[in-house]
């Protein structure tokens, strides 16, 4: 992976991952009580949490830990608006493994080391 040339990134990795399991659990407390993030109703905080919190396990995560967040993933996971949405742009997923020292390179020019650009003056 791009990660693994990058230097070492323990500390970060680390702190992430921290990080990850904290807003698990704020998710799950809220869905103990709640059948959805925002209440009984699911909203736009259901549809934007949803594909990052279904990375639970590439996040480094044990989703048994969360009861109340692995059934809210399951739930919604079998709406079909839900799989159609996940669905989308999956023509264009890459394998960086299988990507050539070259290729690594020229995504690596393009994720890495973007700075803003001053607006011009008016």
């Amino acid at each position: 992976r791009l990660k693994d040339r990058q230097g070492d990134q323990t500390y970060a990795l680390n702190r992430f991952g921290d990080e990850v399991n904290r807003l698990f659990g704020v998710m799950n407390n809220q869905l103990y009580a709640h059948p959805y993030l925002a209440g009984d109703a699911y909203t736009i905080a259901d549809m934007i949490s949803y594909p990052w919190a279904v990375l639970w396990e590439s996040q480094g995560q044990d989703i048994n830990e969360f009861k109340h967040v692995k059934r809210w993933i399951d739930e919604l996971g079998e709406r079909p608006a839900v799989q159609k949405g996940m669905a989308v742009g999956s023509e264009f997923a890459m394998d960086l493994d299988n990507m050539s020292e070259e290729e690594q390179a020229k995504l690596r020019k393009l994720l890495y080391n973007q700075r803003a650009r001053p607006a011009p003056d008016a």
